[in-house]
């Protein structure tokens, strides 16, 4: 098996080539690039490889400008430091990825999944408008909807509907504009990190609400503030008195 090895930082590309011979002694590692000028140039001289370690972020852009420059026909397995959500169109695309930092045994699987896959090989180059999407997603990696379960139901909401999150009991809801609840399997912290931070904000332990569907903010007593949402119902959404100075920055934006 004929390795190309694609990656800006050469201690994970040593450790690559490393797991790469632990796993399959056999392989021979025809080069190792780190830039996309580097890539396109070597395509230029050389044969396909049989598989291609591609990191996403590179000394000189991302990656996926590569397919815009040079026919690639050889299966790639992306590396990369990027959030898993962001990468979820890795797998709508067929295309392989791994969570740096590396781990062997995922190397390992991903590996045999190519064997299985090159079985059959399709001898069809990557298609570089996949390479977009999936470009786009990293460039703007927030959730964008939830999935709801309703008894048998599927119901998807997307995060214009939203009005705020808030947590109860130990578990979390989300309120749509219209004022309805749903029940999600996610905590207030997770959804920090997976919602856009210059949209959405944490204004106490109990809530996290959207900036487009705050309609009044009313001085309150305590140095705190009170604020009126789409769908509350009058429930009372307070800002914590210890993020008063922040939440006036995020509005400023």
């Amino acid at each position: 098996m004929k390795v190309l090895i694609v990656e800006d930082e050469s201690l994970a590309a040593d450790r690559l080539i490393s797991l790469i011979h632990e796993i399959h002694p056999d392989s021979e590692i025809v080069a190792s690039l780190q830039s996309i000028s580097a890539v396109c140039s070597w395509f230029a001289k050389n044969l396909q490889p049989d598989l291609i370690l591609m990191d996403i972020q590179l000394a000189d852009g991302l990656c996926f400008e590569i397919f815009d420059q040079t026919y690639i026909q050889s299966p790639v397995i992306f590396t990369t430091a990027f959030n898993e959500y962001a990468l979820r169109a890795f797998k709508v695309n067929s295309i392989d990825y791994l969570l740096k930092p590396i781990d062997k045994e995922e190397l390992s699987n991903a590996l045999k999944k190519y064997h299985s896959i090159n079985r059959f090989p399709s001898n069809q180059p990557i298609d570089p408008t996949a390479m977009h999407r999936v470009m786009e997603l990293i460039q703007n990696p927030y959730r964008s909807r939830f999935v709801i379960r309703i008894g048998e139901h599927i119901k998807t909401i997307v995060l214009d509907q939203i009005s705020y999150f808030y947590s109860n009991e130990k578990s979390s809801f989300l309120r749509t504009v219209s004022g309805r609840d749903f029940d999600l399997n996610f905590s207030l912290e997770q959804l920090e990190n997976e919602l856009n931070p210059k949209k959405f904000y944490r204004v106490s332990r109990k809530h996290l609400v959207s900036l487009d569907h705050i309609s009044d903010i009313i001085a309150y007593s305590g140095s705190r503030l009170k604020l009126i949402l789409q769908g509350a119902n009058n429930e009372e959404i307070l800002v914590s008195r210890n993020k008063v100075s922040d939440f006036k920055k995020w509005l400023e934006g």
